[in-house]
């Protein structure tokens, strides 16, 4: 029975947590790592979810910690990119009316570090505080990060949408 109700809860939510996942995550096996790992953290750790209610929002954060364990391995936070070069923009991006998926496309584009602030803050809705404790970075770092990203993505859309667009 209880097999049953975990595959009914994974095939539920497999969708939403691996589009958590490629937010954060580029390689295909790090994404199914992390997803992997958070399933595994959310049927281990049930007993935990005080409000039926909130069992989206605590599985999406869970999944969010499990992306950021795996970018913690591999990421320097505090790296400023200044001297960042242009960025290579992907060809499945259509260049013509911005939609949502083809913003989350440009999203992940920009260099991980700043990327994964700007998920954390843009879109999951974390605070700066939050988002240094994460991290283990000052809340200064986590503020340049995030507006190298919305800089990175402005340029993005600019480059790639309305000046093609013409």
């Amino acid at each position: 029975m209880q097999r049953d109700a975990q595959r009914q809860v994974y095939d539920a939510m497999a969708p939403k947590l691996y589009r958590t996942c490629k937010r954060y995550l580029k390689k295909e096996e790090e994404i199914e790592e992390a997803l992997a790992d958070a399933f595994y953290t959310i049927f281990t750790k049930l007993d935990q979810l005080k409000e039926n209610g909130a069992f989206e929002a605590w599985a999406r954060r869970i999944t969010v910690n499990m992306c950021l364990q795996q970018l913690r391995r591999n990421v320097n936070f505090n790296l400023y990119l200044e001297d960042q070069k242009s960025i290579k923009v992907a060809d499945n991006v259509q260049h013509n009316a911005l939609e949502e998926e083809d913003l989350l496309k440009l999203v992940t584009l920009i260099p991980e570090g700043c990327r994964t602030i700007f998920n954390l803050f843009v879109i999951e809705g974390y605070g700066h505080k939050e988002i240094a404790d994460m991290l283990s970075i000052s809340e200064g770092t986590s503020k340049s990060q995030l507006n190298v990203a919305k800089t990175k993505l402005k340029e993005l859309v600019n480059n790639y949408y309305y000046q093609q667009a013409k």
